[in-house]
């Protein structure tokens, strides 16, 4: 192999140096990869529009990665063995397998202009979301009990 520098004088690094560098360059590229291709999927897109939103997606995407890298080193460190040999792609599908609900929601409001629990007042108690506020895909939540006012 040959490696192309800038660097001419050998005492700024040896070729050892120079070849840890080239090798530490490609483990980043790789994260970008599992990022943008494994983690968020293949030609997909932001979906913000502004961009107060939009690096609020990337910030999500750097946690999320960051997360399933954290669980790969504990895995890998019960284990004995170097976090650089687990798949990030199988780790990734054990935890989307074990996710109950994955965020596959718009980031921009409703378009009712409604939010649940609007004009709340904060320390009021948190009722069960009404029908109409969750997801189409889910029942509605068991009723929650009331509190038990008792007399002195």
């Amino acid at each position: 192999y040959r490696l192309i520098t800038t660097i001419l004088d050998p005492q700024d690094a040896s070729a050892l140096e120079l070849a840890a560098a080239y090798h530490e360059r490609w483990e980043f590229e790789l994260t970008l990869a599992e990022i943008e291709t494994c983690q968020r999927g293949p030609g997909r897109t932001l979906r913000s529009k502004s961009p107060e939103m939009v690096r609020q997606e990337i910030w999500a995407l750097l946690t999320t990665h960051y997360g399933i890298r954290r669980l790969m080193a504990r895995a890998a460190d019960q284990g004995g063995m170097d976090p650089d040999r687990l798949s990030f792609i199988r780790a990734l599908r054990v935890i989307r397998r074990h996710t109950t609900e994955q965020g596959a929601f718009s980031p921009s409001p409703p378009e009712t202009g409604h939010r649940p629990g609007a004009g709340r007042d904060p320390g009021q108690a948190q009722s069960a979301p009404a029908p109409s506020d969750l997801p189409p895909d889910r029942e509605t939540p068991p009723p929650q009990p009331t509190p038990n006012h008792q007399t002195r």
